[in-house]
Order: C-alpha cells, then structure tokens, then sequence
C-alpha cells in the first residue's frame, strides 16, 4: 500500500526511512512492507542456500543476496526494491548500498499483501529494467509464475510439485514441494 500521494518520493527519501521500516520506492512512490510470514522466510532461505551451492559448485561469479537487499533498478532516483532473493551476475552492479541496474534473478515470494505489487507492478518494472528472469512464488496457490523475459514474454506457471528450470544456470532445478 503506497504512502499518502503528497510528492513524488526520491532516493534521499528512501535512503531516510527510520531504521526498522521497510518500504520501497516505485516509480516516485513509497510502499511500505509488511512483515514477512515463516514460511515467507523458509522459502527464501532456502532459495538462498541453493542458489549459493549451484554457484559455489560450478565456480561461477554470480552472487546472491536475500531481502533485505537495495536494489536501484533503473540507477536513477525513482525506483529502489527490495527482492527476495536476487542474483546479480555482474560485479559491477554491485555497491556498498546494493545493486544499481537490474539482477540477472529476482524472485519475488507472495504474501497476502504484495500479490498485486508482485504479479503486476514489480513484473512489468522488472521486465522493462532488463531482468533476465523473474520467479513469483505463491505459497496460497501453490504454484511459481516464471517470466524468462530474454526467450519469450509469456510465463510459464509450474505447480510446487514439479520441476521448475533456472534458466540463467542451465544445469539447475528445483522442486520448491521439496523446499517447505
């Protein structure tokens, strides 16, 4: 839920928010974050330590962070996210504040009060920024909505009890059943 519309919201003023509130900066407006559930948590967790090990293993360069993570999608002042877990395979998009420029992974896990935000706002935000790949995780329908923006706009929905491609890793899946 956006903050009362008095002005549009800048970087200073997401940069200032009082420490232990989270919110993000979309398109000049703040939208405050509700506090995540346990199984919200597990998932990312999870998604962390396997994405973490499949890099490790195949000694790849990419790093990943989970929420809460800054990321400056379009390195300007109007757009500043907090993704759930993040893949950035580029050293160089990284700072001591975050990411600036668009993760390579984002996966968002839906919660009651972010499934707008996440089906429909953050996905257009994410595909017009240039991330390569962006998984919503919906734990109520039991099922993962994959957008490969770089194959093909359309998604791909998988239910939690099958097989889910990483298409920025080639070799890796993963059954999210198995991850609750």
């Amino acid at each position: 839920m956006p903050l009362p519309y008095e002005r549009r919201y800048t970087s200073e003023d997401y940069w200032n928010i009082p420490d232990g509130q989270r919110a993000e900066l979309i398109d000049g407006q703040l939208y405050n974050m509700a506090p995540p559930s346990r199984i919200h948590q597990k998932l990312i967790s999870q998604f962390t330590l396997i994405l973490g090990e499949y890099i490790r293993n195949h000694h790849g360069s990419c790093e990943v962070y989970p929420a809460p993570f800054a990321v400056n999608l379009d390195a300007d002042d109007q757009n500043w996210v907090e993704p759930d877990v993040s893949v950035i395979c580029s050293k160089d998009k990284l700072t001591d504040r975050g990411c600036t420029g668009a993760p390579d992974l984002v996966i968002e896990i839906v919660s009651p009060s972010s499934r707008r935000m996440d089906y429909g706002t953050k996905m257009a935000l994410y595909s017009n920024a240039g991330v390569r790949e962006y998984w919503i995780v919906d734990p109520e329908k039991a099922r993962t909505t994959i957008y490969y923006f770089e194959e093909d706009s359309a998604p791909v929905i998988v239910p939690f009890d099958q097989l889910s491609a990483v298409s920025i890793f080639s070799e890796l899946t993963i059954r999210i059943s198995e991850l609750l």
